[in-house]
C-alpha cells in the first residue's frame, strides 16, 4: 500500500509539474525537455553500460545542448547540423581511440536520435492545442491499460518484454485513450472528430509499442528500471517511454492530416 501512494503521489508530482510547463510554454518548454533529454540520454547510456558497450556520453550530451540551441530558435543549431556534428565527432574518436568499437559508436549515436531528437518533437508542437493530445494520448493509454489490465487482463501480450502487460489492458489503453481525446475535442471544439478518433487509436497503439520497446531495452540490459529519480517509477525513461513515440507520432499526424 504504502509504494501504491508513493507511485501515486510522485506520479502526480510529475504530471502536475508537466502541465504547468506545457501551459507556460516558450523558453520555459525548451529547458524542460532538454532536462528530459539529458537524464534520459543519461540513464539510456548507463544501461548499455551493463553490456560491455561503452557509449562516447559526452557527444550525447553535447547533441542534447545541440537540441536546445535548437529549440531557442539559433538557426546555426539544425538537425543537419547536430547529426553532422554527431557522425564526424563519433568518427574521430573511433578512428583515435583504440578501445572504441563500432557498437559503441552506433549505441551513442541511436541514444541521441532516440532520446533528444524524438523529445524534440514536442518542442515543435509549443504554443498549439494539439501539445496536449501527446500527453493525453501517452499517459492516459498507460493508465488505462493499468486499470483494465488489474482488473481484466488474463491473456498475457508479450510474456517475454513485459510479463505484466495483458492483451485485456491493451485494449483497454486504446478505449482510454480514445475517450480522453473525444471529450478533450468536444471541450475545445475540434474537428473533425473522426480524425482525431483515429488519431487516438493509432496514437495509443505507438505509445504501447514505444513502452514495449524500453521493455526490451531492459531486458537485454538487465535492468529493472532505468532509473530511480521518480519514487515508485523509475527514471525518465521508464515514465516518458510511451511519450518519445508519442509526440513524433502526433505531430506529423496533426499536420499532414489535421492542419
Amino acid at each position: 500500500m504504502k509504494k501504491l501512494i508513493i507511485r501515486a503521489i510522485s506520479g502526480l508530482i510529475i504530471v502536475l509539474l508537466t502541465i504547468f510547463v506545457v501551459s507556460r510554454g516558450g523558453t520555459l518548454m525548451s529547458y524542460f525537455t532538454f532536462l528530459l533529454s539529458i537524464i534520459g540520454i543519461r540513464e539510456f547510456y548507463n544501461a548499455m553500460e551493463g553490456t560491455k558497450v561503452v557509449p562516447i556520453k559526452i557527444i550525447g550530451y553535447i547533441s542534447c545542448i545541440g537540441f536546445l540551441f535548437n529549440s531557442l530558435g539559433y538557426k546555426w543549431a539544425s538537425l543537419i547540423f547536430i547529426s553532422f556534428f554527431s557522425i564526424i565527432a563519433l568518427l574521430i574518436i573511433f578512428v583515435l581511440n583504440k578501445g572504441t568499437t563500432l557498437t559503441d559508436i552506433t549505441i551513442t549515436f541511436f541514444g541521441i536520435f532516440y532520446i533528444p531528437f524524438l523529445f524534440q518533437h514536442i518542442i515543435y508542437l509549443d504554443g498549439d492545442i494539439y501539445i496536449w493530445l501527446v500527453f493525453i494520448i501517452a499517459w492516459g493509454t498507460d493508465t488505462f491499460a493499468y486499470i483494465f489490465g488489474n482488473l481484466f487482463g488474463k491473456n498475457k501480450l508479450c510474456p517475454k518484454l513485459s510479463p505484466n502487460k495483458t492483451i485485456e489492458g491493451s485494449l483497454g489503453g486504446v478505449l482510454g485513450s480514445i475517450a480522453l481525446t473525444v471529450l478533450f475535442a468536444k471541450y475545445f471544439g475540434l474537428t473533425p472528430l473522426w480524425k482525431l478518433i483515429l488519431l487516438s487509436i493509432i496514437g495509443a497503439i505507438i505509445a504501447q509499442i514505444g513502452d514495449l520497446a524500453a521493455s526490451k531495452i531492459k531486458r537485454i540490459t538487465g535492468i529493472k528500471d532505468f532509473g530511480f529519480i521518480m519514487p515508485g517509477h523509475g527514471g525518465i525513461m521508464d515514465r516518458f517511454d510511451s511519450i518519445l513515440f508519442t509526440a513524433p507520432f502526433v505531430y506529423y499526424f496533426v499536420n499532414y492530416f489535421i492542419l
